[in-house]
C-alpha cells in the first residue's frame, strides 16, 4: 500500500518464487526507472513503442555476436558470483589452489562445500551490505536511488537495517530512538480523495470479479503470462482460478481492493494489483493492514510508469475504509526492510529435476545417487496424522494463537472462518487421487491427535499449499509441481523450558517433532505428485531445513512495512547451520 506521491517506477523480475506484493514484477531489462518524476495528472502516460533502429544486416549481425560474447561472460561470471547459486567447481579449485599457496592456510581442512559455503556467505554480505542486488540482477538499481519510494511513509535507512534484519540483530536503544508506531500522522477517512487517480489516455480502472470465473480467467492469464519467471525465462510461475479464489476472497475481503487496468478500446485487462485485509502483530503492537499482492503490468507496457499509480490507486481504496498500514514483500531491496528470508528447495522428483535444469549434478554425483538420496518412504511415520476435517477448527485456532504467538512479527488468527478458510476451503473437490491430490487442491492441511479417545486433543499442525511453474523450454516436461510450506503449529514449542533441561533441550525437542512432521509432509507432497518442496527460513524453519535435505536457492524474499516504524526482525537469512528461530511468522503467497 503506497501513499500518494510521484516517482519512478518501482523494479522488477522476482528473484525466487511466490510472495507478497510482488513490487520487483513490473520492470523489463530495458526500463530506465531513474527518470525523472512526471506530474500527478502525467503519471502512468503509456509512450508510442520505438521504432526499430536502422543499420544493415552484417552490421545487425556483428552487433549480435559481440553483444552474445558478451551476454555468456557476463553469464559466466554470474554463476560465480550468483548468491545461494550453484558455485562452481573451478572457483573452488581455485580457492583450494590458493589456500596450498599460503604459508597461513596450508594447514587447513577444508572441504569443497565448506568453501561454497564460505563463499555464499561473503556474496551475501555484499548484499545486506547494499553494494549488489539480491539474485545479482543487472536491472536493479544502487540501493539510496529511490525516487518514488523516497516519497512514501516508509523508513529510508537502508543497508544498516537490511544487514540487521538479515541477522536478527536490533540497535541499542538510544534517548532519541522514535518507538515502534506509524510513520505519518494519523489521518481521517474523510481527508482521503473520493475519486480514482487519473490514468492515461486509451485506458481505464476496473475491478475484477475473481468470484465470476470469466473475470478471474483474465486475471490468471495476465499473470500467467506476464508475472514472476527466472531470469533467463526458462520458468514461469502459473496460477490456476482455484488458487485465486483462495488467495483473494478470504473472510471479509473488499471486492474494490482487487483493481485493474483496462485498454479502453477492447477491454483488455494490461495491469492489476491487489489487496486482502489482515490482521498484523508487529511485536506488541496488533495493527489493521492490507496485504499487497500480485502487482503485474502487460509486457509491453512495462517501462510505461503505471506501477506508480497502481500503487497509488490501492493505497486510495485501502486508505477509504480506515486502514492506513500494509505488509507486502519483494524479491528487491527497497526502502526499507523489516527481514529477510532465503528460500530452500527439497528435491522429490530428481529425475525430472535434473531433466528440466532445475537441479544440476554435482561433481562427483550421478542421477541415481540423487534419486537413494532424496527418496522418502512409502507412508508417514508419525502416529495419528491424519487430513485435518472442520471439526479440528476450534482446535487449530487455539494451537494457532499460541504458537504464533512466540514471533515478534505474524498474521494474527482470530476466527474459526480463517482458518477454515486458509486451511479448508483449499482443498479441493472429489476423491483423492494419488499423484494429483482432488480437481483443484491448492492447500493440504494435516493434523496430529493427541492418543486420547476422550479428549481428541490436536497436539500438531502443518500445511502447505501448491502453485506451479510453467516449464518454457522443454520438449518433454510443460510444468513443475511445486509445493510451498506453509503455515504449522506444534505443541512441542510450548512446554516451559525449564522443566525440560533449559532452553536448548527445548530447542533440540521442538526441532525433532518438527523433523518428524515435516518429513510427513514431504511424504505427503511426493504421493500428490509434487516435483520439490520450497521453504523460507522464517517461523522455525531453520530447525529441520538441513536434516530434511532443503538446498539454498537463489531466491530472498525481503519483508516490508508500510507507514510503520520498527526494529529489524530476524529472518534468519544467513545460514541454517546454527540451530536457531526466524522471529518472522507472516507467510505471504
Amino acid at each position: 500500500m503506497i501513499a500518494d506521491g510521484d516517482g519512478e517506477e518501482p523494479p522488477e523480475d522476482a528473484a525466487g518464487g511466490a510472495g507478497g506484493i510482488q513490487i520487483e514484477d513490473i520492470r523489463s531489462d530495458e526500463e530506465d526507472v531513474d527518470e525523472e518524476d512526471d506530474d500527478d495528472e502525467e503519471e502512468g502516460k503509456v509512450a508510442a513503442a520505438d521504432a526499430p533502429a536502422a543499420g544493415s544486416s552484417k552490421s545487425k549481425k556483428k552487433k549480435k555476436n559481440k553483444k552474445k560474447s558478451k551476454s555468456k561472460a557476463v553469464d559466466k561470471l554470474k554463476g560465480m558470483i550468483n548468491p545461494g547459486g550453484n558455485v562452481p567447481d573451478e572457483l573452488v579449485d581455485a580457492v583450494k589452489r590458493e589456500m596450498q599457496q599460503n604459508p597461513a592456510t596450508q594447514s587447513a581442512q577444508v572441504d569443497d562445500e565448506e568453501i561454497r559455503r564460505a563463499l555464499k556467505a561473503m556474496d551475501l554480505l555484499k548484499v545486506l551490505e547494499g553494494k549488489e542486488a539480491l539474485g545479482n540482477k543487472s536491472n536493479t538499481k544502487d540501493i539510496g536511488e529511490h525516487k518514488f519510494w523516497k516519497t512514501q511513509p516508509v523508513p529510508q535507512t537502508l543497508s544498516e537495517n537490511l544487514h540487521r534484519a538479515s541477522r536478527g540483530t536490533v540497535p541499542p536503544a538510544s534517548a532519541n530512538q522514535e518507538p515502534d508506531g506509524p510513520i505519518d500522522s494519523v489521518k481521517d477517512v474523510a481527508d482521503v480523495r473520493k475519486e480514482p487517480l487519473p490514468l492515461p489516455k486509451g485506458y481505464e480502472w476496473c475491478t475484477p470479479d475473481i468470484t465470476i470465473d470469466e473475470e478471474c480467467k483474465e486475471v490468471q492469464t495476465l499473470l500467467s503470462e506476464n508475472y514472476v519467471e527466472d531470469d533467463d525465462a526458462s520458468f514461469r510461475l502459473h496460477y490456476s482460478k482455484e488458487f485465486l479464489h483462495w488467495a483473494l476472497a478470504p473472510p471479509e475481503y473488499v471486492a474494490d481492493w482487487h483493481l485493474g487496468v483496462r485498454q479502453t478500446s477492447n477491454k483488455k485487462l494490461v495491469a492489476f494489483i491487489s489487496g486482502i485485509p489482515l490482521s498484523t502483530r508487529v511485536r506488541d503492537h496488533t495493527i489493521k493492514t492490507a496485504e499487497i499482492n500480485f502487482l503485474v503490468t502487460h509486457k509491453k507496457l512495462r517501462s510505461k510508469r503505471l506501477a506508480p499509480v497502481l500503487i497509488k490507486e490501492v493505497t486510495r481504496r485501502v486508505n477509504l475504509k480506515g486502514v492506513w498500514q500494509a505488509v507486502y514483500t519483494a524479491g528487491v531491496v527497497l526502502p526499507t526492510p523489516i527481514g529477510v528470508c532465503r528460500y530452500y528447495h527439497r528435491t522429490l522428483n530428481p529425475v525430472k529435476l535434473v531433466d528440466i535444469g532445475f537441479t544440476p549434478v554435482r561433481r562427483g554425483d550421478t542421477v541415481s545417487r540423487m534419486v537413494r538420496r532424496f527418496g522418502l518412504p512409502a507412508s508417514t511415520s508419525t502416529p495419528n496424522f491424519r487430513e485435518m476435517c472442520k471439526e479440528d477448527i476450534p482446535q487449530v485456532l487455539d494451537l494457532m494463537k499460541r504458537y504464533m504467538a512466540r514471533f515478534e512479527l505474524e498474521q494474527k488468527f482470530d476466527t474459526e472462518e480463517e482458518i477454515e478458510h486458509w486451511f479448508i476451503s483449499g482443498r479441493g473437490t472429489g476423491e483423492y487421487v494419488k499423484g494429483q491430490g482432488r480437481k483443484g487442491q491448492v492447500a493440504w492441511a494435516y493434523v496430529v491427535e493427541a492418543s486420547d479417545p476422550e479428549t481428541h486433543r490436536i497436539t500438531d499442525f502443518m500445511s502447505f499449499y501448491s502453485l506451479p511453474s510453467l516449464i518454457m523450454k522443454h520438449a518433454k516436461h510443460k510444468d513443475l509441481g511445486t509445493a510451498y510450506l506453509f503455515y504449522y503449529a506444534t505443541d512441542a514449542a510450548l512446554s516451559s523450558s525449564s522443566s525440560q533441561g533449559g532452553e536448548e533441550k527445548a530447542k533440540e525437542r521442538l526441532s525433532k517433532r518438527l523433523n518428524s512432521l515435516v518429513n510427513d509432509c514431504l511424504i505427503v507432497a511426493k504421493d500428490a505428485g509434487f516435483d520439490v518442496f520450497n521453504a523460507l527460513t522464517m517461523m522455525d524453519n531453520n530447525l529441520f531445513l538441513n536434516e530434511q535435505l532443503f538446498g539454498p536457492g537463489d531466491g530472498y524474499l525481503v519483508n516490508y512495512l508500510y507507514n510503520w516504524r520498527s526494529a529489524p526482525i530476524d529472518g534468519a537469512a544467513d545460514g541454517v547451520d546454527v540451530l536457531r528461530t526466524s522471529n518472522i511468522g507472516v507467510v505471504m503467497l
